[in-house]
């Protein structure tokens, strides 16, 4: 019995974050919280979702990716987030779900609006941020539940890939956020 586990193909440990988030997590997208539907996309995406009460201990020692999924971004694709699942499994690196920015950004310079800034050199973190096993044992805990403050503390000891993520995957701020995701997905 034990050499079927042995033949087991790798898995990914994964949890949706709700902390810092406000009552947003539980807005309806398709009749389920945000959360619901953030929870779901892990599970078909073969995440085996862990609560945040399991101690970070216990996911050093089981040495496999661990995913993490906003709840504001509760539409990302469960074929997307296994994407990145097994690309970070591949190459070993952090791998994170990234948006292109549409809105005009302005540098601001003394109480004064500045340039624009030129939008190729940005990006939005969104979901997933897998961290690979070997990434997860250099960590104490989770430093941070926000995802692009973690990705930007990663990058300065971590080999960190993005992926542009499909528009359904984009992280919301409010209910007209969710109706827009809505007709994404409906469309």
């Amino acid at each position: 019995m034990d050499d079927f586990w042995d033949d087991e193909p790798a898995g990914a440990l994964g949890t949706v974050l709700t902390d810092d988030r406000g009552s947003l997590p539980f807005l309806l997208v398709h009749g389920e919280a945000l959360a619901a539907a953030a929870a779901w996309a892990l599970g078909e995406a073969g995440v085996t979702i862990v609560d945040q009460t399991v101690p970070w201990s216990a996911l050093v020692e089981a040495a496999e990716p661990f995913v993490l999924h906003d709840s504001l971004c509760p539409l990302t694709p469960p074929d997307f987030i296994a994407a990145c699942v097994e690309r970070s499994a591949a190459t070993g690196a952090v791998v994170v779900g990234v948006r292109p920015v549409t809105d005009t950004v302005k540098q601001v310079a003394g109480g004064y609006v500045g340039a624009t800034v030129d939008r190729e050199t940005l990006l939005l973190v969104c979901s997933p941020v897998v961290l690979p096993g070997a990434v997860v044992a250099t960590l104490d805990a989770l430093p941070t539940h926000d995802l692009t403050e973690l990705v930007a503390a990663l990058r300065a000891s971590h080999e960190v890939v993005t992926v542009e993520a499909p528009p359904t995957a984009a992280r919301v701020s409010g209910p007209d956020d969710v109706r827009l995701l809505e007709s994404l997905r409906d469309g």
